[in-house]
Formats: C-alpha cells, structure tokens, sequence
C-alpha cells in the first residue's frame, strides 16, 4: 500500500481527483495518509476533512525564517512517513533537504507540456496567460518526478489539450484540468502504486 502525502495551496481539484481515483477504485494500492497547506484558508483542508484526511497548516508567516519554516514543513512531511509526496499546487518552494530526502519520490503536476511554459514564474493562471499570448494552438499537463530545479524533473505522463478560438485564461485553465490533469496525476500514483514506473538517468520508463 502506497502511503501518499498532499501538499496543495489552494482549492484542492487535484485533491479531489485523487480523493475520487481512490474512491472510485482508478487509483489501486493507495492510502492518502495526510494533507498539508501553506495557506490555513485553503479549500483543499475543507475537502480533506470532509473525507476524513489528516491535515496540517505549515505556513512561512509563522516562523521568523525560512530556514525553520522549511525544518518545520520537512518534520510535517516526515511525520505521516509517506511513500510518495504529491504536489498539487503546491506554492512554495521546496527545501533542497526535502527534494533529497524524497529524490524520486515526490511527483508535480503543471499546467503546461513541459518543457513548454514552466520554470520560475509559471503557475497558475500565468502559465495559460502566457500560452494564449504565444498563439499557440496546443496546450496540455505534465505529471513529473521534483529534482533540484523548477520543472525539470523526469517527466512521467503528458496530456495534450486544444485551444479553442476565444479561450480567455480562465476557460482554458479548467479545460486543461478536466481533459489533462485530474485525468493524468490519478493515473500517475497509480502507475507508482503498483511498482510501474522506473527512473534511469533523467528519463522515466513505463510499464503498461
């Protein structure tokens, strides 16, 4: 069994998708031992506690600095000694001790086909601003292991999705969702759950 940890920042939709993919029997093998929010408004604590899900609120404002905020948030993590971290709008960036310690085991979701609208600066709403003022035509999800960089991990799952004439940021962000993310991050834990994905070097291989 795959103990999972959830860190979102916000609403929580991933969350959910992966609330329902255990529910609904799409993601196999797999317990959601805790959630945890930089942001104590965060609607992602009410859907873990309306599932019955441990939660905790890790927030910066809370510590005089970053170095004990991110002692405190890798002591929240290891503290449900989970197999896989899951960052599902996770704004915050992750201590370099965490990406270590969890190298591999700590998976993204981004609203882009990377390595297309990522990096620094590209989250939320930005990355489709950005997509839609290039004109380009497709645009997508990637499901990544975390390494040392922003975005640059070995890339588990992509999902292309088609930009419609008049999409406004907003349209398309909850198009991207619905026909690539909530589809690809279940999808994702279950392939790990179930032993599927192997890393060599910077390149994933999976096993159907």
């Amino acid at each position: 069994m795959l103990k999972i940890v959830v860190m979102v920042s916000g609403g929580g939709t991933n969350l959910q998708a992966i609330i329902d993919g255990v529910k609904d029997g799409k993601i196999t093998n797999t317990q959601i031992a805790g959630v945890i929010s930089n942001n104590r408004n965060a609607y992602a604590l009410k859907r873990a506690e309306e599932n019955g899900i441990p939660s905790l609120c890790v927030s910066p404002k809370d510590y005089e600095s970053r170095e004990i905020f991110n002692e405190k948030l890798l002591e929240a993590v290891d503290g449900f000694e989970p197999d896989l971290i899951v960052l599902a709008g996770f704004l915050v960036v992750i201590p370099p001790e965490m990406t270590a310690k969890y190298k591999n085991r700590m998976i993204n979701i981004h609203p882009s086909l990377i390595p297309s609208f990522c990096g620094k600066g590209f989250y939320g709403l930005k990355v489709h601003e950005a997509a839609l003022e290039r004109g380009v035509k497709v645009v997508g999800a990637t499901v990544h292991f975390v390494d040392e960089g922003t975005d640059t991990g070995p890339i588990i799952l992509q999902k292309a999705v088609e930009v419609q004439q008049g999409d406004t940021p907003e349209v398309l962000q909850r198009r991207v969702m619905e026909q690539a993310e909530w589809i690809i991050l279940p999808r994702a834990i279950d392939l790990i759950a179930n032993g599927k994905v192997r890393v060599e070097a910077h390149r994933t291989w999976i096993e159907e």
